[in-house]
């Protein structure tokens, strides 16, 4: 099964999430980052309904696939300290 971390980190004056190099917004407190990144996570492990979905590779191909809406990953947040 995937494993998906959101990581807690400081960006752009603020606090925010990382995953797979992307940030979120930025949060004026490490503690709304938190939140946000646990919301997120928890989103991210529910279940869902099977479609066809379409998505862009990092190569610029388009693909198309079945989601099985219950496959779902793992998902964990990775906090630094304060």
């Amino acid at each position: 099964m995937v494993e998906v971390a959101y990581e807690i980190v400081e960006h752009d004056g603020g606090w925010a999430y990382r995953f797979d190099g992307s940030f979120s917004e930025t949060f004026p407190t490490h503690a709304a980052a938190l939140a946000a990144a646990q919301r997120v996570a928890s989103e991210q492990r529910a279940p869902g309904e099977n479609e066809e979905i379409q998505y862009e590779t990092k190569r610029g191909e388009w693909r198309e696939e079945h989601a099985d809406g219950h496959d779902r990953p793992t998902t964990k947040v990775v906090d630094q300290p304060e």
